[in-house]
């Protein structure tokens, strides 16, 4: 077992001694709001609305403000935004005027990584699965990392924690191209896929060139973790000038899964390194997707020193994220019942792993799927990919499109896309309007053994808890935080 680095002392930011969040309660200003609050900053931040996040926030210490206004910013030393935030906000304005810096939220989570031995994790899908584990596995090793994530650590209740090692493990956002403020000493890139693409001038290339500058900000002592089953991660590799790890399926991996096979929730599988015995692990999530995250965890462990065994027990014993593949229990139906299941999966690669994986673990049972599509924009770019994908489905109900800020684009939203799939002959969807309660319009659908799927990145994320807790299904067994029945 690895020695637990201590931390180094984290140097204080030069004359700040409040810090104001603007949309606080977001996922990825949230984890940087409690570490700090931890590391004894003075934090204050506004939301438009109150939510568990903000009320948790609040019992550590911060200073919440419901609803943006100029006096909230007024005594902060520096001002942190998301990508959603503008110059037009007041409190961004007020800021500005009274030459308050105002920095992003990944420059503010650079600053955390500066005097730390930094993990970050990139691409476009699985970089909160992979992030967790590898803060599973390190602190079953010992090593007590800090860590931020982009959703909630079941094991820990939260997303960020501020751990004792010099380790701090993060995910790195390329959606707005922030991850370019990060300068970790080690980075995964899982995938590279079209999503976001409004950032980089709707130009595949300028994103791809982008995760190489990514891979470039390692120093040349670093280490560059990177999936070769991804074909655009294999085609960018001759690129990358810094050290590298690769991981997948394929024989030409540096480490590499073989003998895969799903039961149920879990996967098992033998993992081949360079020059180590061959190691069987196992964990609680289904798909091959998830495998790859093992192994890019695997890889940053075994580099790091952490014992194959920690390794085995970080991997076994992690209990899943939030809105990842998350079992909420069993509906109860005429002759048995079904397995409830919520997942935050948008993009259509996401969408077929999670399917794939229900066909892996659950061979004989319908797949009843509510979705959710996040964006007119995304719905628009990828349209003919959601139309193939979500045609896979036994049952299809899908809800009006989550506009996340946009206006409606025509050609873009549910009903047409019902439309698109009906074509097919394959199944006939069911358009369903925001606002309405979905409990009586699935019920009917449902069969005894069914799993009934319910995905998306906006306000779907509520409507698992609310079928679980619906009179229609009374007498609803809700799983543990393990994703196990009770």
């Amino acid at each position: 077992m690895v020695e637990n680095q201590k931390a180094m002392p984290q140097p204080e930011m030069r004359r700040i001694r409040r810090i104001h969040f603007v949309g606080i309660g977001g996922v990825g200003m949230c984890g940087i709001a409690e570490v700090l609050l931890n590391l004894g900053y003075q934090v204050s931040g506004s939301d438009l609305k109150a939510s568990p996040v903000t009320e948790r926030l609040e019992s550590f210490g911060a200073q919440i403000f419901i609803g943006h206004r100029a006096e909230n910013a007024a005594a902060a030393d520096v001002l942190v935004v998301s990508s959603a935030v503008n110059t037009s906000n007041p409190e961004v304005a007020t800021a500005l005027e009274r030459r308050i810096p105002v920095v992003p939220r990944a420059e503010m989570l650079a600053e955390l990584m500066r005097y730390r031995h930094g993990i970050a994790v990139a691409g476009t899908h699985g970089k909160t699965t992979t992030t967790s584990l590898i803060a599973s596995v390190f602190a079953a090793g010992g090593l007590d990392p800090t860590f931020v994530i982009g959703g909630r650590l079941n094991a820990a209740g939260t997303n960020a924690q501020l751990g004792t090692s010099r380790y701090l493990i993060a995910e790195a956002d390329e959606s707005d191209a922030s991850f370019l403020h990060l300068q970790p000493l080690v980075a995964v890139v899982t995938n590279i896929d079209a999503d976001h693409m409004a950032t980089y001038g709707g130009d595949f290339n300028v994103l791809k060139k982008t995760f190489v500058e990514f891979l470039h900000n390692l120093p040349f002592y670093g280490l560059a973790v990177v999936c070769l089953d991804d074909p655009v991660v294999r085609e960018i590799l001759p690129q990358v000038k810094r050290p590298t790890v690769t991981y997948g399926f394929g024989d030409d991996c540096d480490v590499r899964a073989i003998n895969v096979r799903q039961q149920g929730m879990q996967t098992f599988f033998t993992v081949l390194r360079p020059d180590r015995e061959p190691l069987d692990v196992s964990v609680n999530m289904p798909g091959n997707h998830n495998v790859l995250n093992a192994l890019a965890t695997i890889c940053i462990a075994s580099d790091e020193g952490v014992s194959d065994e920690a390794i085995v027990q970080g991997l076994s014993g992690f209990q899943g994220v939030g809105r990842r593949f998350q079992v909420y229990g069993e509906l109860p139906v005429e002759g048995g019942n079904v397995m409830l299941v919520d997942d935050y999966g948008h993009h259509p690669t996401e969408v077929a792993a999670v399917i794939k994986a229900v066909r892996g673990g659950w061979p004989e049972r319908r797949l009843v799927m509510v979705y959710q599509p996040h964006r007119y924009s995304r719905t628009r770019d990828l349209y003919d990919d959601f139309v193939n994908v979500l045609a896979d489905a036994n049952v299809l109900l899908l809800m009006e499109v989550y506009p996340a800020g946009e206006e409606p684009i025509p050609g873009a939203d549910s009903r047409k896309l019902c439309n698109s799939i009906r074509q097919r002959g394959q199944l006939d969807p069911i358009y369903i309007e925001r606002g309405v309660d979905l409990a009586p319009v699935v019920k009917p659908l449902l069969r005894a053994g069914d799993i009934l799927l319910c995905q998306g990145a906006g306000d779907i994320g509520g409507l698992a808890p609310k079928l679980l807790n619906s009179p229609l299904f009374a007498g609803a067994v809700a799983a543990s935080v393990e994703g196990k029945l009770k």
